[in-house]
């Protein structure tokens, strides 16, 4: 089947082609090219896409303290610092892909063939292009930097925790402080 340009097809027939397979322009080139698999459906879910978590902006300490102290499975926080800052601690319930990775890890092209190498290597699936994630690192550059990688490619539904490690061990030692005076 011929790729076929959005602006020529219609609203019901985009909706049928985008089932079997969607269009998006080559990074190499200007023009369009066949998607297939997940991203097909993505790309029909997008006309629908519910943005109301996205809408809410950066993440908040206030915000993300709730989903890590009780784990749905639903968001997937991602830190995005190296190795050797990760020893020094993490938020509860996050993973690691470390920025250095990142552009390999999250690279759309290879998502059917490379699904399992990523899970095996950071030991949690890769989320799909729906899911929400919340990005972080030492103090919110990076996580910044990764969220605009992801959103770049597919990821739309992501989200950087601004204050990031360094606001988190903050917030954490001012909550123990309170605490410990009551």
């Amino acid at each position: 089947m011929r790729p076929m340009h959005l602006a020529t097809v219609g609203v019901p027939r985009l909706f049928a082609h985008a089932v079997r397979t969607s269009v998006r322009p080559s990074v190499a080139t200007a023009h369009y090219v066949p998607v297939t698999g997940v991203r097909a459906f993505s790309f029909a879910r997008a006309c629908h896409r519910d943005t109301s978590w996205l809408d809410r902006g950066r993440m908040t300490y206030e915000e993300l303290k709730p989903y890590t102290e009780a784990p749905s499975g639903k968001i997937t926080v991602i830190d995005v610092r190296e190795p050797s800052e990760v020893a020094q601690g993490m938020i509860p319930a996050a993973v690691n892909v470390p920025l250095s990775e990142f552009g390999s890890a999250f690279n759309p092209d290879s998502y059917a063939e490379n699904a399992n190498d990523f899970e095996r290597k950071f030991s949690f699936p890769r989320p799909s292009f729906d899911d929400p994630i919340v990005f972080y690192c030492r103090s919110g550059k990076r996580s910044q930097q990764a969220l605009e990688t992801a959103r770049e490619r597919g990821w739309w539904n992501a989200r950087n925790y601004s204050g990031s490690w360094m606001d988190w061990v903050a917030q954490e030692k001012e909550k123990q402080s309170s605490e410990e005076d009551e």
